[in-house]
């Protein structure tokens, strides 16, 4: 196999499954419907290098109707590390990810501590810190204000969403709201979305992916209401360090790091309300 006779190609969904599987034994713990929402929100959006029939490395390069740009589940099979397809895949996903979007667009992705100067040379910096928070759930006097998400709710969730997120993006958070062994909160107060959660299945336990919410009460309320519904079992939450309330919560309710990487940008850092993010969506697509 000559490196310089791989081609850039773009996967089906049985092949998304397979970065899914990959995802898994690296140890990344993805959800267990990630496959099919992924799938969804992007068909265009996953690609790859083979060697003859078998794919040996790939990742995801989502556009979000061309407005925004997201990098991710990008992962070089084991047999086929240290070899510089990774480098070439990285730069040749970026420049297709790059004709996908408008000109002015940018392009996000969280990258590892290690993989950071490397990211930084092809042109990405840093906006914020991640960090990854785990702890048991535990049962929890709710709210009466937190609610589950039900489909009458679907128009004001994807316009708070789109406030937060900084773009429109229902043809992801449509079939997240409602995946199956998920959970999805939202706290309304006098008929306002105040903030929401979802927390979807992974392998190890579940993750919190988002938890925007308009102050620290909210955030709280909706966090208890994760807990609550899964006792005894593991919850994750990736938080951006950049929101000083959300580092309140996590050491509030005596959660364990994990691990941290940061989120970077390619061109300008989009505008978004960081006090009412609490908990990123996911590391593999925005």
């Amino acid at each position: 196999m000559e490196i310089d006779d791989l081609q850039l190609t773009k996967l089906n969904y049985k092949e998304l499954e397979i970065l899914i599987t990959w995802a898994k034994q690296e140890g990344w713990d993805p959800g267990l419907n990630d496959a099919a929402i992924f799938w969804e929100t992007d068909r265009d959006g996953f690609y790859g290098y083979f060697n003859h029939e078998e794919l040996i490395a790939g990742g995801a390069i989502i556009s979000y109707n061309g407005e925004f740009g997201f990098m991710g589940l990008f992962i070089v099979h084991p047999k086929y590390r240290y070899l510089g397809i990774g480098r070439k895949l990285w730069y040749q996903r970026r420049d297709k990810l790059l004709s996908r979007i408008n000109k002015d667009a940018s392009i996000g992705m969280d990258g590892v501590v290690a993989m950071q100067d490397f990211y930084h040379k092809g042109g990405f910096n840093i906006a914020f810190r991640d960090e990854r928070h785990e702890r048991l759930g535990a049962l929890y006097v709710l709210d009466n204000r937190v609610s589950k998400i039900t489909e009458l709710d679907t128009v004001d969730i994807l316009n708070y969403d789109a406030a937060c997120f900084g773009f429109n993006r229902p043809q992801f958070l449509k079939p997240w709201l409602n995946q199956p062994y998920g959970f999805s909160f939202k706290y309304v107060e006098n008929g306002l979305i105040k903030g929401f959660a979802v927390m979807r299945k992974t392998s190890k336990g579940y993750k919190i992916c988002p938890l925007f919410a308009d102050d620290q009460i909210v955030a709280e309320e909706l966090y208890k209401a994760c807990l609550n519904v899964v006792p005894n079992e593991l919850v994750y939450i990736d938080i951006p360090m950049i929101n000083q309330l959300a580092i309140d919560l996590v050491n509030k309710y005596e959660t364990r790091f994990v691990f941290e990487c940061a989120r970077m940008y390619l061109n300008k850092n989009p505008s978004i309300p960081y006090e009412k993010i609490f908990g990123i969506t996911t590391f593999e697509i925005g």
